[in-house]
Protein backbone atom coordinates (compact mmCIF):
# COMPACT_ATOMS: atom_id res chain seq x y z
CA UNK A 1 0.00 0.00 0.00
CA UNK A 2 1.17 3.51 -0.77
CA UNK A 3 1.73 5.67 2.31
CA UNK A 4 2.41 8.95 0.50
CA UNK A 5 3.44 10.40 -2.83
CA UNK A 6 5.76 13.41 -3.02
CA UNK A 7 6.98 15.56 -5.85
CA UNK A 8 9.86 17.85 -4.82
CA UNK A 9 12.34 20.02 -6.66
CA UNK A 10 16.09 20.08 -6.01
CA UNK A 11 15.76 22.93 -3.51
CA UNK A 12 13.38 20.91 -1.34
CA UNK A 13 10.19 22.72 -2.29
CA UNK A 14 7.31 20.26 -2.29
CA UNK A 15 5.28 20.71 -5.46
CA UNK A 16 2.81 17.89 -4.83
CA UNK A 17 2.04 15.77 -1.80
CA UNK A 18 -0.64 13.16 -1.40
CA UNK A 19 -0.99 11.33 1.91
CA UNK A 20 -2.91 8.10 2.23
CA UNK A 21 -2.90 7.84 6.01
CA UNK A 22 -3.85 10.35 8.71
CA UNK A 23 -0.95 12.46 9.95
CA UNK A 24 -0.49 15.93 11.45
CA UNK A 25 0.81 18.89 9.45
CA UNK A 26 4.01 19.24 11.51
CA UNK A 27 4.78 15.55 11.03
CA UNK A 28 4.17 15.85 7.27
CA UNK A 29 6.62 18.74 7.05
CA UNK A 30 9.23 16.79 9.03
CA UNK A 31 8.84 13.73 6.80
CA UNK A 32 9.01 15.84 3.63
CA UNK A 33 12.24 17.46 4.84
CA UNK A 34 13.79 14.10 5.79
CA UNK A 35 12.77 12.48 2.50
CA UNK A 36 14.24 15.33 0.49
CA UNK A 37 17.48 15.23 2.45
CA UNK A 38 17.85 11.46 1.92
CA UNK A 39 16.94 11.47 -1.77
CA UNK A 40 19.03 14.47 -2.85
CA UNK A 41 22.16 13.45 -0.98
CA UNK A 42 22.07 9.85 -2.22
CA UNK A 43 24.82 8.91 -4.66
CA UNK A 44 23.68 7.94 -8.18
CA UNK A 45 25.54 4.63 -8.01
CA UNK A 46 23.05 3.32 -5.41
CA UNK A 47 19.56 2.00 -6.11
CA UNK A 48 16.45 4.18 -6.04
CA UNK A 49 15.12 2.34 -2.97
CA UNK A 50 15.63 3.44 0.63
CA UNK A 51 14.31 1.56 3.65
CA UNK A 52 13.15 4.16 6.15
CA UNK A 53 11.53 3.38 9.52
CA UNK A 54 8.36 1.35 8.78
CA UNK A 55 8.22 1.90 5.01
CA UNK A 56 10.31 1.97 1.85
CA UNK A 57 11.01 5.07 -0.22
CA UNK A 58 11.10 4.58 -3.97
CA UNK A 59 12.20 7.62 -5.91
CA UNK A 60 13.10 8.70 -9.40
CA UNK A 61 14.59 11.93 -10.66
CA UNK A 62 13.33 13.60 -13.82
CA UNK A 63 15.16 16.82 -14.74
CA UNK A 64 15.05 18.88 -11.54
CA UNK A 65 12.16 17.03 -9.89
CA UNK A 66 12.19 14.07 -7.51
CA UNK A 67 9.15 11.79 -7.54
CA UNK A 68 9.00 9.78 -4.31
CA UNK A 69 6.57 7.08 -3.22
CA UNK A 70 6.55 5.57 0.26
CA UNK A 71 5.21 2.03 0.37
CA UNK A 72 5.00 -0.87 2.80
CA UNK A 73 8.22 -2.82 3.32
CA UNK A 74 6.78 -5.94 1.70
CA UNK A 75 5.66 -4.23 -1.54
CA UNK A 76 7.40 -4.70 -4.89
CA UNK A 77 9.88 -1.87 -5.48
CA UNK A 78 10.11 -2.28 -9.23
CA UNK A 79 6.35 -2.07 -9.68
CA UNK A 80 6.31 1.28 -7.91
CA UNK A 81 9.35 2.51 -9.81
CA UNK A 82 7.38 1.80 -12.98
CA UNK A 83 4.32 3.51 -11.50
CA UNK A 84 6.37 6.68 -11.03
CA UNK A 85 7.42 6.47 -14.66
CA UNK A 86 3.81 6.01 -15.80
CA UNK A 87 2.76 9.05 -13.76
CA UNK A 88 5.46 11.12 -15.47
CA UNK A 89 4.29 9.84 -18.85
CA UNK A 90 0.73 10.84 -17.94
CA UNK A 91 1.86 14.34 -17.04
CA UNK A 92 3.95 14.55 -20.18
CA UNK A 93 1.04 13.46 -22.38
CA UNK A 94 -1.43 15.78 -20.70
CA UNK A 95 0.77 18.89 -20.67
CA UNK A 96 2.76 18.13 -23.85
CA UNK A 97 6.29 18.09 -22.48
CA UNK A 98 5.63 18.85 -18.81
CA UNK A 99 7.85 21.14 -16.74
CA UNK A 100 7.85 22.28 -13.13
CA UNK A 101 5.86 25.41 -13.97
CA UNK A 102 3.04 23.30 -15.43
CA UNK A 103 2.82 21.48 -12.12
CA UNK A 104 2.91 24.70 -10.07
CA UNK A 105 0.28 26.58 -12.07
CA UNK A 106 -1.98 23.60 -12.82
CA UNK A 107 -1.71 21.75 -9.53
CA UNK A 108 -5.44 20.94 -9.46
CA UNK A 109 -5.15 19.13 -12.81
CA UNK A 110 -2.08 17.26 -11.56
CA UNK A 111 -4.04 16.13 -8.50
CA UNK A 112 -6.90 15.01 -10.78
CA UNK A 113 -4.48 12.88 -12.79
CA UNK A 114 -2.98 11.42 -9.61
CA UNK A 115 -6.45 10.69 -8.19
CA UNK A 116 -7.47 8.87 -11.36
CA UNK A 117 -4.26 6.86 -11.20
CA UNK A 118 -4.00 6.11 -7.48
CA UNK A 119 -6.96 5.66 -5.19
CA UNK A 120 -6.81 5.20 -1.42
CA UNK A 121 -3.16 4.18 -1.49
CA UNK A 122 -3.49 1.63 -4.29
CA UNK A 123 -2.97 1.88 -8.03
CA UNK A 124 -6.46 2.03 -9.50
CA UNK A 125 -5.81 2.23 -13.24
CA UNK A 126 -2.72 1.56 -15.36
CA UNK A 127 -4.02 2.46 -18.82
CA UNK A 128 -2.62 5.83 -19.84
CA UNK A 129 -5.37 6.27 -22.43
CA UNK A 130 -8.13 5.50 -19.92
CA UNK A 131 -6.77 7.85 -17.26
CA UNK A 132 -6.36 10.75 -19.70
CA UNK A 133 -9.88 10.21 -21.07
CA UNK A 134 -11.32 10.36 -17.54
CA UNK A 135 -9.38 13.53 -16.72
CA UNK A 136 -10.58 15.21 -19.93
CA UNK A 137 -14.15 14.13 -19.14
CA UNK A 138 -13.84 15.72 -15.69
CA UNK A 139 -12.62 18.93 -17.32
CA UNK A 140 -15.73 19.04 -19.50
CA UNK A 141 -17.92 18.70 -16.43
CA UNK A 142 -16.31 21.70 -14.72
Amino acid sequence: MIRFFLLQNRQGKTRLSKWYFPIGESEKKRIETNVHRMVVSRDKKYTNFIEHSTYKLIYRRYAGLFFTVAVDVTDNELAYLESIHLFVELLDSYFSNVCELDIVFNFNKVYNILDEYMLAGEIAETSKKEILERVRLLEKLE
